[in-house]
């Protein structure tokens, strides 16, 4: 007899903003997605984390990335809580679907394994934490032609890539995807499973196929001013934004496009068409993904879910860049051409050969109309796209969801909806019982449970009771890959009913209330083995030999 609780699939992108989808304002082709969210809904305050690494920990185990050993990314940072490895003190979704008899698969980018054995399985891949299958990369980021450390299984399959001269990551992902679907229903067609797709698209490198990246020449040549403009507009018009939220300031950073050097725009407009491209590329393979739910009959009682592991990123190269760095580009291309790295205007972003990232402007754009950028709490760092599709558990159709909700409800929205038994230990060791709520009351526009969320990476935090949301920042400039500001840093308050795009700090006229969240959060922060800020910023500040 045919298992009739819903199957999973989760889609994770890398590095996009709140704006870049069709379906949220933006400029990009995305039909695909735009008819998940036509024929499912959008959430409009959805948070994931201001990073990427402790983003995939808490969507897989519903709990806070401390809590998992990812309080930072997967170096090592120290011990426990930030030792760069998925700990064994959590379950993840896999683990926990598998012993409720799920087939679990996994395509794409993991990075929940410290950087010491991203060639070495050490007990944290992918097949090692609940998927039966998993094909991707063990690292966080590279070369989209010809990616380190992929796998199938425990076994590395870089040759693969190297090849085949029409290898494209994102490609790959898709139709592995397809692969895995299409296997489970022939081998187990009585069965439920769980599909989570990790892109790493459209992190950077710049990396895209020629003809992707020429369907969007001058897309952009308005330049950002006009296009945040024009995002804002759709988005109002939308519902997703509220006309009386102001559009936050162009980064200072930033100079207005009509002052951007004219050697320089062709280069600029380049960077966002690759930007582009590369989501494009990653819609069409989400529709073949459709295209096999629909073909093997699993469409319909499919839960699927689309959200985004961070805000834009603003992460910008100088002229050259170290390519050594195991994360990074391979010193060469597979017919021995060096790549060339660093965001050089001289340079044209998008080949195998070169290495580059859209930079701060293009991020400002992403995160129409929020303030800042992936590391940051504040609404551009933490605000994602969320989309949720399954027509047999949810009647309403092309709706907005304005419901609160965060990574660590997608766990307990699965257990819900499947009925999964949550483990009280794992390996004979207690685990935390999961942070998040089911969000299965909102697919009927109901309300969710009052609670406060929290948020903390690399000293950078926040939490949001109801409508207000208190802040605290010390990174204020991004400078490259550094990010040097204001350590004092200060606690900012915001009403987010009015002012979601946080222009307005009114900390100064509600003294108990900063107090009050203070509180909580730093009670939220010892619980979950937050390090305190002050010995962040001693780390931070020895890494950087000052």
């Amino acid at each position: 007899m045919t298992d009739q609780r819903p199957n999973i699939l989760v889609i994770l992108n890398d590095d996009m903003g709140y704006s870049d989808l069709g379906c949220y304002g933006g400029e990009i082709d995305t039909p695909n997605l735009d008819a998940l969210a036509a024929g499912g809904l959008r959430f409009t305050d959805f948070y994931n984390t201001p990073r990427c690494s402790p983003s995939r920990a808490s969507l897989l185990t519903g709990l806070h990335p401390h809590q998992c050993g990812i309080g930072v990314l997967t170096g090592r940072f120290g011990d426990g809580d930030y030792d760069g490895n998925l700990n064994d003190r959590c379950v993840t979704m896999a683990e926990v679907l598998r012993a409720a008899g799920y087939g679990t698969y996994m395509c794409g980018k993991w990075h929940l394994t410290d950087t010491q054995a991203f060639h070495e399985p050490n007990g944290t891949w992918p097949v090692q934490r609940g998927f039966d299958r998993h094909f991707g990369t063990i690292v966080g980021g590279g070369s989209y032609f010809w990616p380190k450390t992929l796998v199938r299984d425990l076994v590395n399959v870089e040759e693969e890539a190297r090849a085949n001269p029409d290898f494209y990551y994102t490609d790959a992902i898709s139709d592995e995807t397809v692969a895995f679907i299409e296997r489970h229903a022939r081998e187990r067609p009585h069965a439920p499973f769980f599909q989570y797709v990790a892109y790493t698209a459209p992190h950077w490198p710049l990396h895209a196929r020629e003809e992707d990246a020429a369907k969007y020449r001058g897309r952009f040549d308005k330049g950002w001013d006009v296009l945040r403009q024009e995002r804002l507009r759709r988005m109002i018009a939308m519902g997703l934004i509220d006309p009386a939220w102001r559009l936050s300031a162009r980064d200072p950073a930033v100079p207005g496009w009509d002052y951007e050097p004219e050697a320089t725009k062709a280069w600029q407009c380049r960077r966002m068409e690759v930007y582009a491209a590369q989501i494009d590329r990653m819609d069409r393979g989400i529709g073949r993904i459709v295209g096999a739910l629909r073909r093997t009959g699993r469409l319909d009682n499919t839960l699927v879910v689309f959200v985004a592991d961070n805000g834009g990123c603003s992460e910008d190269f100088g002229p050259t860049l170290d390519l050594t760095k195991p994360e990074w580009a391979r010193a060469k291309v597979r017919d021995g051409r060096p790549v060339v790295g660093g965001n050089n205007p001289a340079i044209m972003p998008g080949p195998v050969d070169t290495f580059q990232s859209y930079g701060v402007p293009w991020a400002n754009v992403s995160n129409t109309p929020f303030r800042l950028y992936k590391h940051w709490t504040h609404e551009g760092g933490i605000s994602t796209p969320f989309i949720v599709h399954w027509p047999a558990g949810i009647a309403a159709r092309g709706e907005l969801r304005r419901q609160r909700g965060y990574l660590p409800d997608v766990m307990a929205t699965v257990l819900d909806v499947t009925g999964a038994a949550y483990p009280a230990e794992r390996a004979g060791r207690p685990v935390p019982p999961p942070e998040g709520a089911s969000l299965r009351p909102a697919f009927a526009d109901r309300a969710l449970p009052e609670r406060l969320m929290f948020w903390e990476h690399e000293g950078n935090a926040a939490v949001r009771d109801g409508k207000w949301k208190l802040v605290l920042n010390f990174a204020a400039v991004p400078t490259g890959k550094r990010f040097e500001g204001d350590e004092r840093g200060d606690w900012e308050l915001y009403d987010t009913e009015a002012d979601r795009t946080e222009l307005r700090n009114v900390a100064s006229q509600h003294p108990d209330r900063v107090r009050a969240l203070k509180a909580a959060w730093t009670q939220w922060a010892a619980r979950c083995g937050v390090i305190p800020r002050e010995d962040w910023l001693a780390a931070r500040r020895a890494r950087a030999g000052r």
